[in-house]
């Protein structure tokens, strides 16, 4: 099944079904009417786009009330680090209106976004957080990398690379580079290869845009010492840098 497919009426039907529970002044009736029979002719971010527009038009304008109320649809925290792209995808158009609002409130977006990602990614909605605050977010970013959830870890991560797939191109990493900095080493040995990978896609990032920087980061950890997750990060960052350079 493509992505788009598992959008369709079945998931429309279902997903109204979980907000309305959670928010009871929520409009299943035009929600419903709004999308069904709609989706096929759309592909994945046309179809994400459109159910946030009916959800805009199905519950109140209130985006703190509207989240407060999204913390009580979660369910269960994800037991595998990949488990999000096999058993979240229901939650992405949530992510999606947190994409487009989320700086309305953006601490409350945060702690929001901190247990989303234990069940699907935030790594597309915390990426306007950190565009308007980008200070203020790599701070809490920070902290997220000591902890005991390697999805947070790997959010910590995966949200501030500059070319991240599926999203526009974000430099915040270059112009907060000494707090990207820390970040990044915070991650360096983290026993988990989920958070390895994406830290290893930073540096491969890094390496397009400010090579420098990339090699800067390296030299400072090699610096400190070596460590089997250091050395596969660094081999992974590097994969597409000519041999000699």
């Amino acid at each position: 099944m493509k992505h788009k497919d598992y959008y369709n009426d079945e998931y429309i039907s279902d997903f109204s079904r979980k907000i309305h529970d959670v928010m009871p002044d929520f409009d299943a009736g035009t929600f419903c009417d709004t999308l069904l029979g709609r989706l096929d002719d759309k592909e994945l971010f046309a179809r994400l786009d459109f159910i946030v527009d009916a959800m805009q038009q199905s519950m109140s304008g209130d985006y703190a009330a509207n989240i407060e109320a999204f913390f009580n649809m979660l369910g269960p925290e994800l037991e595998k680090p990949e488990g999000m792209f096999n058993l979240g995808w229901w939650l992405w158009p949530v992510g999606r209106y947190v994409e487009r609002h989320g700086n309305e409130d953006f601490r409350l977006s945060l702690s929001f976004l901190k247990e989303l990602t234990k069940r699907f990614t935030g790594e597309f909605a915390v990426r306007p957080l950190l565009q308007a605050h980008p200070g203020e977010v790599m701070d809490e970013l920070i902290r997220w990398t000591d902890d005991k959830n390697v999805h947070v870890r790997r959010l910590a991560s995966e949200g501030v690379r500059t070319r991240l797939p599926w999203s526009p191109k974000l430099l915040v990493a270059l112009k907060e580079f000494e707090r990207y900095t820390i970040l990044l080493t915070n991650l360096k040995d983290d026993p988990q290869k989920f958070v390895q990978k994406s830290v290893g896609n930073n540096l491969n990032d890094l390496y397009k845009d400010a090579p420098e920087k990339a090699d800067f980061i390296i030299a400072q950890w090699e610096s400190m010492g070596r460590s089997r997750a250091q050395d596969w990060i660094i081999k992974h960052g590097r994969r597409n840098q000519k041999q000699g350079n």
